[in-house]
């Protein structure tokens, strides 16, 4: 199973749209999304695919994503997430604390550990466990990392996409 992974959109509607538009071209129909939506306006981009989220530091009304997310279809899990595609076990959080994210992924209890906050993609193991943050798209990100990741749960192959606006 291919996933999209992205995070920290930050309303940017245009990174949106090109990367779902990327999505749409790897054959990707399941998001998850690491948090900093920021407005609820932005939820209805994600339309067409199974879009799952958690809440970032920035993402204060929450109320209105909740709403935005049903109208969508979405689920919105709060702060953390655990989910399981293709027989594989994932935890999913915004992940402002790195030592919370490194103890996810030591805990052995997950396959994957998907994180953003701190708006630089990386792809490291721990003890198995694939620790993924897909990069970012907030105004001052250098371009290497406003990016995104597909991630293919049969193979644990991560590609990072550039996302130009």
């Amino acid at each position: 199973m291919r996933l999209g992974v992205v995070s920290d959109t930050h309303d940017n509607v245009a990174a949106i749209e090109r990367a779902t538009e990327r999505f749409r071209e790897e054959e990707v129909e399941t998001l998850i999304h690491c948090g900093d939506f920021i407005a609820p306006p932005v939820l209805p981009f994600f339309e067409g695919f199974t879009l799952h989220g958690v809440l970032g530091n920035n993402d204060g009304e929450r109320e209105g994503l909740e709403a935005g997310f049903e109208a969508i279809d979405g689920e919105l899990h709060g702060r953390f997430a655990e989910l399981e595609f293709g027989g594989k076990r994932f935890a999913v959080l915004h992940g402002e604390s790195k030592e919370e994210v490194e103890s996810r992924a030591e805990s052995g209890e997950y396959d994957y550990v998907c994180y953003g906050h701190h708006h630089e993609r990386e792809r490291h193991e721990v003890d198995g466990t694939l620790v993924i943050n897909p990069g970012a798209h907030f105004p001052t990100v250098p371009d290497e990392h406003r990016t995104v990741a597909v991630l293919d749960t049969e193979t644990d192959e991560v590609r990072f996409l550039e996302i130009e606006v």
